[in-house]
């Protein structure tokens, strides 16, 4: 009997190519590739979960048609080679074994190519200084260089660039592939009024625009045959106000429709940072977030296949959006990196098991650094070669071994010395586990991190370990236990500062306001304009409440270099909601009425009047219980885990956690 989600799980043939479901993964980039641009065996291992765990369709993104005009990464596939050929057959066939189908978004980013990465001019439909370049040439000290116009000889030969790209694909195996036109890479640099400037036969008119796409889906139909199918990705929308809108971009669908066998829609741009959010959404905002442009372009034209993308966060979300018409196939990237057997769990009824997706953008802010792609709450991801099968080895030998923490990092611990077979006892001394996400999960808008520690709760409930809540791990005890290994993952505790009324009965940690049931009054003053600052002031404005943020730094900077994305998304909606945030400002003292406090720049004292005031000021490991703990067993079997290290965000703390029991 099949499996309640009979929409998403409905096969498909498409020119005589078999689709065992509807599951496509969205694009990633793993910074896998070799440093010239050929799939490797860690490559190869790091998709195999996804092909195993049941999606039909694995896209490999941004793989450039020329790497030496165009790359923006540190280790991306190149497709400009018939020696890439060859390695791609490995990745092709794994894929081919699970029943998956191997695809590569072939691109070309054009003006985003950097100057002091690339050597060159960056390719572009017209000539002209992107915000990029100008950043780059500011930070190193010289002239900023413009993009290079693309003379009608170059359009043609990168027009048979994608289409030999595509052609190579079909070569290694690949039945599909995926064109990229969207997010303001070179196809939608051409069709976008926003980049294209020419007054030639490709600028200008719609027409004009599109010129250059339909050229390179001609040219690929060409050389690929009858039998090769064709994905090509639109961004419904540019949002930018000078970028390309939904109206225009139905009228340029309709001269692609008989081109291309599945419509992927997106929406934005990349080259300008406001604009990522619509492509690459944030916790912070909606989920299914384009889902509205596929059903408005799929109700347009409804022979169409279309498949929708961003922030479809389950398989139950995707069988909905396909049994109401809106899209015939759901795109998903970062859901199936946190859990790559996410399909098979709803097939075989297994859906609390789903490891939940964050949207925290941890694995994006890896290839940014760069570093090789992890994830926050999937510590396989990036790790496959050291741990085949996503599985740890069990251990050569049973040994008790004592887990003191029960946040993420304790909970992934003890999960992980389980699979391992060891005996284990976790110690948390509050009464419930989820350490610090049970405070960030009670504002509104963290519904996924609410579904993590649901589902955390829930595989430590099936663990076969001793879990002692309401019980602080003394030395004492855990001598007295006698423990072979400890991992202790004791987290961190709040700044405090010396200062004059602190310990006022108005003054309470941030992150306490809803776990102990603080009810601010109608003038509350959060100290620090980090993300916990940011978003209690957020659920407190919400309530209609007066709410004033003070930070002594001199702006958003250190917020935007601790949470990225979330970062923005949090300061976009601070200023929304008219939220006043004083930088350049030292808390100084507090009383019963008032903050007080010193501009760092003139010296100057201020008065905030306050009823309520909370603490944002960050943590700080609690070195002194490591200290106190870390001599209970032998000490070369002790290891520090999560905040206990240096407190963060969940990724550090769940990977250390992970790697400290893999290896006990």
């Amino acid at each position: 009997m099949g499996s309640k989600y009979k929409h998403v799980f409905a096969p498909i043939r498409i020119r005589g190519v078999d689709f065992r479901n509807r599951i496509e993964m969205a694009p990633p980039s793993p910074n896998l590739a070799d440093p010239d641009g050929r799939v490797t065996h860690e490559f190869v291992e790091c998709f195999r979960p996804v092909a195993k765990g049941g999606a039909a369709i694995i896209v490999i993104g941004n793989s450039m048609v020329d790497l030496t005009e165009a790359r923006d990464e540190a280790r991306q596939l190149d497709l400009g080679r018939d020696d890439f050929i060859l390695p791609l057959t490995r990745f092709v066939e794994m894929c081919k074994g699970y029943g998956t189908h191997a695809s590569m978004e072939i691109n070309h980013i054009g003006m985003d190519s950097p100057y002091d990465k690339l050597g060159r001019r960056a390719l572009a439909p017209s000539s002209f200084i992107t915000p990029a370049e100008r950043e780059a040439a500011a930070q190193r000290g010289r002239e900023p260089v413009p993009t290079e116009e693309m003379s009608i000889e170059k359009i043609k030969e990168t027009v048979e660039k994608y289409a030999m790209a595509a052609f190579r694909c079909k070569r290694a195996g690949c039945q599909t592939s995926m064109v990229h036109g969207a997010h303001a890479n070179l196809i939608g640099q051409f069709t976008s009024p926003m980049y294209n400037k020419r007054k030639d036969a490709y600028g200008g008119s719609l027409e004009n625009r599109v010129r250059f796409a339909i050229e390179i889906l001609d040219r690929t139909r060409e050389l690929c045959g009858e039998d090769f199918v064709i994905e090509y990705r639109i961004s419904a929308d540019e949002i930018h106000p000078d970028g390309m809108h939904f109206e225009e971009t139905l009228k340029y669908i309709d001269m692609i429709r008989d081109k291309v066998d599945i419509l992927h829609v997106s929406a934005g741009i990349h080259s300008d940072r406001p604009y990522m959010r619509e492509w690459w959404q944030n916790s912070m905002m909606p989920r299914n977030y384009n889902v509205h442009f596929a059903a408005d372009i799929k109700n347009a034209f409804p022979d169409m296949l279309i498949c929708t993308v961003g922030s479809i966060m389950n398989i139950k979300d995707a069988d909905e959006i396909i049994a109401s018409g809106k899209a015939d196939f759901v795109a998903m990237c970062r859901p199936l990196l946190a859990d790559p057997e996410m399909p098979r769990k709803y097939a075989l009824g297994m859906e609390e098991d789903h490891r939940p997706c964050l949207r925290c953008q941890y694995c994006g802010g890896r290839l940014i650094v760069p570093a090789v792609i992890n994830c926050s709450v999937n510590p396989y991801l990036g790790n496959e070669v050291e741990f085949p099968g996503n599985k740890v080895q069990k251990a050569e030998k049973k040994r008790k071994v004592a887990v003191i923490g029960g946040g993420p990092a304790g909970i992934q611990a003890m999960l992980t010395l389980c699979e391992r077979g060891h005996d284990v006892t976790l110690y948390e001394k509050e009464e419930q586990l989820g350490g610090t996400l049970i405070p960030g999960t009670n504002h509104t808008f963290k519904q996924d991190l609410k579904d993590y520690l649901k589902y955390l709760l829930c595989q430590a409930g099936k663990a076969p370990a001793k879990i002692l809540l309401n019980t602080e791990a003394t030395k004492e005890i855990l001598d007295a236990e006698n423990y072979e290994a400890l991992i202790i993952a004791v987290g961190a505790r709040p700044v405090i500062p010396k200062l004059p009324g602190i310990d006022k009965s108005h003054v309470h940690w941030a992150p306490d306001l809803d776990r102990k049931n603080i009810k601010p009054g109608s003038k509350t003053v959060i100290i620090g304009a980090g993300s916990v600052g940011l978003e209690c002031a957020l659920d407190i404005k919400k309530e209609g409440k007066d709410i004033t943020v003070i930070e002594m730094a001199p702006d958003h900077s250190d917020l935007f270099r601790s949470s990225g994305a979330v970062a923005m998304e949090l300061v976009k909606l601070t200023a929304e909601h008219e939220i006043p945030v004083h930088f350049n400002c030292r808390l100084e003292e507090v009383t019963d009425s008032h903050v007080i406090c010193r501009d760092t720049r003139t010296s100057e004292k201020q008065k905030f009047e306050a009823d309520y005031v909370l603490l944002a000021l960050g943590s700080v490991s609690k070195h002194d219980i490591v200290d106190l703990l870390r001599r209970s067993a032998p000490e070369t079997e002790v290891y520090i885990a999560g905040d206990a290290v240096k407190p963060g965000n969940v990724g550090p703390a769940v990977m250390s956690a992970f790697k400290a029991a893999a290896y006990i």
